[in-house]
Order: structure tokens, then sequence, then C-alpha cells
């Protein structure tokens, strides 16, 4: 049993207009490893933990009509007591190929999905600066994106970004 020509007509029209998201490019932008206070920093390494502060941020630009780079800067820096023990920095990035997406839909995957998807290759490069610094590595703890989002659109009182520039978002 065949189609008929007009049902055949339909579906290709459909197929043209369903979202269609794609990942054009990753790659680290900018990485950064400091071991400022080596090799005493090096010795504290085997003992005590250190504290550990990690800020994430994802920004976001369009940088053609159907493609938007996403940025996810993970800043990680580690202290024994007033001693920096290592500060690593990465910003690494995506871009994404996105046609059909609803204009609703635009700002939540760009701000929850995209960074989702970097996450674990930006994970595992801090994990290997710190590793190769001579430290244990940091496995950073995976990240609620979508929970962020929504925490930060409650802040802003629903006010929603212009996604033809720059766009920030904080983790």
């Amino acid at each position: 049993m065949s189609e008929r020509p007009e049902e055949t007509a339909v579906a290709e029209a459909g197929a043209d207009t369903a979202p269609q998201v794609s990942i054009l490019a990753q790659y680290v932008k900018d990485l950064s490893f400091e071991n400022p206070n080596a090799p005493q920093s090096l010795q504290n390494a085997a003992g005590a933990q250190p504290r550990i502060e990690v800020n994430v941020n994802v920004g976001v630009r369009r940088v053609a009509e159907d493609a938007y780079e996403v940025d996810l800067r993970v800043d990680a820096t580690a202290r024994h007591e007033a001693l920096k023990a290592f500060q690593v920095e990465l910003l690494y990035s995506g871009v994404f190929g996105l046609k059909n997406v609803p204009e609703e839909a635009l700002e939540p995957f760009l701000l929850v999905e995209a960074p989702r998807m970097l996450f674990p290759f930006a994970r595992r490069i801090v994990a290997d600066a710190t590793r190769d610094g001579g430290f244990p590595p940091l496995l950073l703890d995976p990240i609620d994106f979508a929970a962020l989002y929504m925490q930060q659109r409650g802040q802003a009182n629903g006010a929603t970004p212009d996604l033809s520039g720059d766009v920030a978002g904080n983790a």
C-alpha cells in the first residue's frame, strides 16, 4: 500500500519545519592552571583537604542567523589555610546550530540544555589539568542547569534576555 501524493507532501513539509539542533563545534577557548606556591602547595596535597571554591557561568552569543556560541566558564581555586594550592580557569565553548526552534524554547535550550551537553567535557578538562598540575583530579559535581535557570528566572521577575547579543547565566 503506497502513500497518496498529498500525504507525502505534508510529511515532507513537516520535516522542513521540525526543530533541529546540532553541535557544530566544541573547543577550549581559554585554559589556565596556576600552581603559585609550588612546591609547598604540593606537599600539602598529601595532607589535609583543601578548601575548594568553584564558580560556573554560562554565556551565550549569536554568531550567525541560526547559530549560537555557548560559553561554559569554570573557575576553581583550592586553598590550604591562607596558601593558594592551585587555580584553574576554563572557558569551554560550543557552537550550536538551531533551526525552526520556537522563540520560547530558544533561551531554555541555550542556558540549560547546551551547557548540560558541554559540561562533561569541561569537567574532564578540569580534572586532567589539576591532575597534570600534581594534585588529585578535581571532579566537579554535576550541575542542575535547569534548577539554576529557574532560580535565575525567578530573580529576574520574568525578564527575557535578548539573544541577539550576549546572555549570561551563573551556576
